[in-house]
Order: C-alpha cells, then structure tokens, then sequence
C-alpha cells in the first residue's frame, strides 16, 4: 500500500513535466512555421549602375504577392511616401498594379513593398529605379 501512495505522486509529477516539454517550440521550430510573403515579378528595369536603364516617366507597374499575404497589409511606397495602388487576387497570388508619379520624373527612386502573412510573418522588399525626363 506504501508503494503504490509513493508511485502516485511521482508518476503525477512525470507526467506533468513530460507534457510541458511535448508541447514546447524551440526558436529553430517557430522559424519553420514562419512563411514570410514573396515578391516577385517586378516588371520595371532596376536601376544597376554600369548599364544605366532608365525607367519612361509615369510608367506602369506591377509587383505579385504570394497568395497566403494578407491583401490588407500589403503597403507600396516610393521615397517612403505612401503610393496608391490596385489589388486583384487570385488563387496562386495577389497582383499589384500601380503608376509612378510625375513627381519622380528624372530622379532616383526606391520602391519599396511590404506584407503580412495570414500566419503572422511579415517581410519587405524593394528596387531602386531611375526615372528618365519626359
């Protein structure tokens, strides 16, 4: 009868430390579960400096976004100034469509994008592009 009153509470605590331990991430395993947004597709010339590409004023353009990013935290800006953009999405991703201002016209630009993921991963990209004179 002794026996079995002393293996109760070990066994309770085993169990307790075993169950803790089971169910606990390490760092390396949070960052698998992490699936940070993808950019891709960026459809105008970034600027590299031997070649010099020039972008044409006011021109067009369009960045995909992975489809498991949130379309409502997706942010595009230019000079870090917000720019207004178009969202289509599809099964496979989000299609960014927007226009360069005339404000940029013969300068340097970074555009810059960013997302959330509906996991709750973000991350960011950009391009540095030159703007030709009209």
């Amino acid at each position: 009868m002794k026996i079995i009153k002393m293996f109760k509470p070990a066994l309770l605590l085993t169990l307790i430390f075993y169950q803790g331990t089971a169910t606990a991430y390490s760092p390396e395993e949070q960052e698998k579960l992490c699936k940070k947004p993808r950019f891709t597709d960026f459809n105008l010339s970034e600027y590299i400096a031997p070649s010099n590409i020039e972008t044409p004023p006011e021109s067009e353009f369009i960045i995909k976004v992975s489809d498991w990013a949130d379309p409502s935290t997706i942010k595009l800006t230019v000079k870090k100034q917000p720019l207004e953009f178009t969202v289509q999405s599809t099964s496979t991703f989000h299609k960014i469509t927007a226009k360069l201002p005339a404000s940029l016209n013969g300068n340097f630009a970074r555009i810059d994008v960013s997302a959330k993921a509906v996991s709750g991963c973000s991350d960011k990209t950009g391009w540095l592009i030159k703007v030709a004179n009209p």
